[in-house]
């Protein structure tokens, strides 16, 4: 909803303003097709060019993504340490039980609890493949955090492409904008004979390619760019509660405490406060009981 606001906001006052200071939008409107043709296409085109699909894929997703808001919201937040907190209960008194939970999440009764996260694939991989790792005997503190750190970094790098693709799309348009407006020059000087009246038409028209350049790459697509990734990194902090939920466990703190380290690293405006998550937590034992 902000960066929608934001749009209009933006179309508003730049078009607006310049109404108000005697603009006329003919030459802008009768421009503006043939511009967004040239522009629009060359960038997308380029987009195409240095990008493969996979990451061409990932940036219409972070498009839709950037305009709906983050993934994770707080109440997800609160459901992934409750989560963290049965797997990790139910793995210190019965292994064998737990082994049976990540295996199969899809028929876990903690997993179908919490059905949101148990369809996000990177949250799925890396709660199940630690803590299969972890029942096999590799649960070295030091050695489990550097893996999962390792595994976080990687993904953070593979959400950023889509981002990085679109900033880079953002830093072509000026000069794309350039090109457009040297066609609208090449254009008027074929009509050098025309009235001034005409030329001045087609100069402005011409202009209108560098202004939508400029336009696109600060007004719109830069600030899109911009919102992407800072969107893919607060979720990024959303699996890193993972790695900090499991690393408290192995340094033998109890799934309590564990939860409470997570708590203190969610970013300030998710977090639940201490009751809020006791609560929760108290819920579930007395459904265990």
């Amino acid at each position: 909803m902000g960066s929608i606001l934001g749009i209009v906001i933006t179309l508003g006052m730049v078009f607006g303003g310049y109404l108000i200071a005697g603009g006329k939008m003919e030459i802008i409107l009768h421009s503006l097709p043939y511009e967004i043709m040239i522009i629009g296409g060359a960038a997308v085109g380029a987009f195409f060019v240095g990008n493969s699909f996979a990451v061409i894929k990932q940036s219409g997703g972070d498009i839709v993504r950037a305009l709906a808001g983050p993934k994770w919201k707080r109440s997800d937040y609160q459901d992934l340490l409750c989560l963290m907190y049965e797997l990790l209960r139910v793995a210190k008194e019965s292994p064998v039980q737990a082994e049976a939970h990540i295996e199969i999440p899809h028929e876990s009764t903690i997993f179908s609890r919490y059905p949101k996260i148990a369809k996000d694939h990177e949250a799925l991989d890396i709660i199940c493949d630690t803590i299969r790792s972890i029942l096999m005997n590799f649960d070295n503190p030091i050695q489990v955090e550097d893996l999962l750190e390792k595994q976080l970094e990687a993904l953070h790098h593979e959400s950023l492409h889509g981002g990085h693709a679109l900033q880079k799309m953002a830093d072509a348009l000026p000069a794309l904008g350039i090109v457009a407006a040297v066609l609208g020059v090449i254009k008027t000087m074929a009509s050098i004979d025309k009235p001034p009246e005409v030329l001045g038409q087609l100069i402005g028209g011409a202009l209108v390619g560098t202004f939508l350049g400029v336009f696109l790459a600060y007004s719109l697509v830069g600030p899109l760019a911009e919102k992407i990734m800072a969107i893919r990194e607060e979720e990024h902090s959303f699996y890193k509660l993972i790695r900090e939920t499991i690393v408290a466990h192995l340094q033998m703190h109890s799934p309590q405490m564990c939860i409470e380290v997570a708590r203190r690293n969610i970013p300030s405006h998710d977090r639940p406060n201490f009751a809020e998550v006791e609560d929760a937590l108290k819920a579930l034992k007395k459904e265990a009981a």
